[in-house]
Parts: C-alpha cells; sequence; structure tokens
C-alpha cells in the first residue's frame, strides 16, 4: 500500500504548459491549478476573471485558437474553460466525467475539442458564447469518438479543417473524418499511423507553402520522431532522438527507460522542428524535407548554466523566438508556490539556412523581468529543485502513460478495490 500510495503521489505532479498567442500578443504558462498570462504588447500581467474562482486542481492542457481570440484550458478538475483573450473572462464552463487531457479548436473558433483519461473525446460549440457577458455560461458537450479505456495524449484538428487526430497511451495515432456537424459525431475513420512502440506524447502538423493537407510529426515515449502521410496512414520517416541525443546508454537491461519525447514545434511552414526531449537540457532541432519526406537531425540547442529541461514549448508564427518553460506542479503539499523557469531561443525561423540560433538571456527575453515576474513569480531558484522537478515530471509521465503488467491475483485484487465496483458489492 505504501508503494501505491507513492506512485499515486509521484503521478499527481503535472509538468508545466505554455501557449503563445499565434500573433504573438501574449504567452500564458500553466502550472497546477493557476494560469498566468504576460500581455506582450503592454509588457504587462493579465488578471484572469472567472466568477467560479477557476480551476481547483492541476491543469493537462491550454492552448489558443487560430485567431488568438479564445483561450481553452482543461485538466484533473474535470472542467473545461473557454476564456476571451480580450477580456481575459471566462465565457463558458464545461464539466468533463473525466479528467480531461487534451484539447483541440477548430480553425474557425466555433467548435472545442477535448479528451479524457477514459479515451472518450467530446466537441463543445462556443460559437453563440457571449463574449460581452461577465458571467460563464455552462454548457453540456457532445461525445464524438473513442480510444475503448485508453488514455488520450494529444489532440489535434488538420489544418484543411478535414480531421481530427487523436494519440493514445497504446501507441496509437487514429485520424477521423471530421463532420461539418461534429454534434452529431464523427463515424467515419480515416486511417490509424501505426509504429511507435510506446506511448504517443505529442503530436504537430507541418504544411509546405505548396501543400494544403500537410504532414502529421509524432513524437513518443519510444524515443523516436516520426513523420506520416496521415490521410493514408503511411509512416514515411522515423528519426531516431533518443540516440542522436547521446542519452541512450544501454546496459542490456530490458527493462531500460528510454528518454521520451514530451514536445514539438514547428515554424510556420514546417520546414525546421524543435523537439523536447526528457534528459535533454535544451532542445533538439530537426529538418523536415517535404520533397524527399524525410526528418533530419541539424543539432542541439543546449542551455548552458543551468539544468533546464523543458516541459512544454510554444510560438508564434509572426516571432522567430522559440518561448520554453520547465516546471511541475507542487511537489509537496506543503510547497507554497509551484516551480517554473522560462527561456527562450532566437532565430527559430523558417529562412534561417545557417541554422544560427542563441538562447536568450533573461534581460533579453522579450517583456524582460516583468514578463518573468508574472509567469515565474519568482526569479531565482536553485539547481537542485529543478533536479527534483524533472525527475518527478519524467516519474509521473510513466507511472501514467506507461502500462503496466500485473499477475492474475494482482488484476482481481484490484478489481476488488475499484470504486465503481464497491456499491455493487454491497447491493448483492
Amino acid at each position: 500500500m505504501e508503494e501505491e500510495s507513492q506512485q499515486k503521489l509521484e503521478a499527481e505532479v503535472a509538468p508545466a504548459l505554455i501557449s503563445v498567442h499565434p500573433a504573438h500578443k501574449s504567452i500564458s504558462v500553466s502550472v497546477g491549478s493557476d494560469i498566468r498570462v504576460f500581455n506582450l504588447e503592454e509588457r504587462c500581467g493579465v488578471t484572469l476573471v472567472d466568477e467560479n474562482g477557476g480551476h481547483k486542481d492541476s491543469i493537462r492542457a491550454i492552448r489558443y485558437s487560430v485567431n488568438g481570440e479564445i483561450f481553452v484550458s482543461a485538466g484533473d478538475d474535470k472542467l473545461v474553460k473557454i476564456w476571451d483573450t480580450g477580456s481575459w473572462h471566462c465565457v463558458c464552463s464545461v464539466i468533463s466525467e473525466k479528467r480531461v487531457t487534451a484539447v483541440a479548436i477548430t480553425d474557425d473558433g466555433t467548435f472545442v475539442c477535448f479528451a479524457d483519461k477514459f479515451g472518450a473525446v467530446y466537441v463543445l460549440d462556443i460559437g453563440d458564447c457571449d463574449k460581452n457577458s461577465s458571467s460563464p455560461v455552462h454548457k453540456r458537450a457532445v461525445p464524438i469518438l473513442s480510444h475503448y479505456c485508453s488514455i488520450i495524449t494529444r489532440l489535434e484538428i488538420s489544418p484543411d479543417g478535414r480531421y481530427i487526430v487523436s494519440a493514445d497511451r497504446d501507441f496509437k495515432i487514429r485520424v477521423t473524418v471530421f463532420p461539418k456537424n461534429p454534434l452529431t459525431g464523427a463515424h467515419e475513420i480515416q486511417s490509424f499511423c501505426l509504429g511507435h512502440t510506446e506511448f504517443v506524447s505529442c503530436l504537430a502538423f507541418v504544411t509546405p507553402s505548396d501543400y494544403e493537407r500537410g504532414f502529421l510529426v509524432s513524437g513518443s515515449g519510444d524515443s523516436t520522431v516520426r513523420l506520416w502521410d496521415h490521410a493514408s496512414g503511411s509512416l514515411l520517416d522515423t528519426c531516431e532522438i533518443g540516440a542522436k541525443a547521446g542519452l541512450l546508454h544501454s546496459d542490456g537491461r530490458e527493462d531500460e527507460i528510454l528518454p521520451a519525447v514530451t514536445d514539438i514545434c514547428a515554424t510556420s511552414n514546417g520546414s525546421l522542428l524543435a523537439v523536447a526531449i526528457q534528459s535533454l537540457p535544451g532542445v533538439m532541432l530537426l529538418r523536415c524535407n517535404h520533397l524527399t519526406r524525410t526528418l533530419t537531425m541539424i543539432k542541439v540547442v543546449s542551455v548552458e548554466g543551468e539544468t533546464f529541461i523543458p516541459t512544454s514549448m510554444g510560438v508564434s508564427s509572426l516571432s522567430p523566438v522559440l518561448w520554453m518553460v520547465m516546471g511541475a506542479s507542487s511537489l509537496h503539499a506543503s510547497d507554497s508556490e509551484s516551480l517554473v523557469r522560462l527561456r527562450a531561443i532566437s532565430g527559430f525561423i523558417a529562412n534561417n539556412t545557417e541554422h544560427e540560433t542563441l538562447v536568450l538571456e533573461d534581460a533579453d527575453l522579450p517583456g524582460g523581468e516583468a514578463l518573468l515576474k508574472t509567469l515565474q513569480r519568482k526569479l531565482s531558484m536553485g539547481k537542485e529543485a529543478f533536479v527534483m522537478a524533472s525527475e518527478a515530471v519524467k516519474t509521473a509521465t510513466r507511472n501514467l502513460l506507461i502500462k503496466k503488467n500485473y499477475s492474475a491475483e494482482r488484476r482481481e485484487l484490484r478489481k476488488r478495490g475499484r470504486n465503481d465496483k464497491k456499491g455493487q458489492t454491497t447491493a448483492e
């Protein structure tokens, strides 16, 4: 029981997340149940207004819409909140049946999709939300598809709006036709992208100017990044990220833990990719060649002088700055502040043929000290704290997404302890 209690504690640790306004007007960071927003135009922090008091538990997904007019947050409190980025009022709130793990927004900002730990995906029509209302509207979401009891780790809607792509911990990527009226359900499966050997942790679309449909890129706990033709489900190329970064040190053990890919960001035309990897203090840059349909490693951009292993990244199509955040929700109940560290890399732009990049010092960040005070809260933190946060996030991710193998006796014991079975046993 003590071992299970410790694993549950570790599994509750949530990584810090970052999302950047598509026009580089603001940056949002979430850690634990807290959302922090900095207005880059006015160089000041933003106060979020929610009559219901905001989130009550760790946030697991945040995202701006393509036009930047709305911002979505969701997580372990089973709440999905829609924020108007003009006033930063919560204009809509939805209660999910299970904890929410991923969100996606259609390009026109009409529908928000979200997924839960049980493997179900829901859609919400927010087209009629009143942005001038001071109190959030409570709406009900409609289920549109399911992965049958597998935690969904990421959702994306294709650039042409034709497909909704969902990834799960059972190594699958499902491409589903996104209907004109999604409230009636999404019943047509276009393809499956199969090839990963561990949980799929992140997805990104790369869209060349001459190929509107684009390609799909995925990262996984198997320490690879893969390039797909998502319409057919064909695997185009695989890049062994862990090996290329020098993070694999095999000692012959079968239970060796591979460093998982945690996030992928792409430039506006998708030719340049930034990849965050567990245990890598920095990011890896990849070149995506749309003509040859290949992924090629360019270099590792290291963050010197501190232990900085990004848990999330964000980028705007109007700025050559790649934003990165490292952090975790409170590691102990007594923690008054969750740990957050923000860094940025300049030169993340498609036409940077020389691949010249620079890790910006704090003083050189857009927004400077005011931004750090808003998003980090603390300007100086100990190295040991970040090492501990990095390990806690890695362990929590593994506990949550790596499928555990139990003996028949252990499985029966766990079944008898399930909360949804206790009432049935009593009634019998």
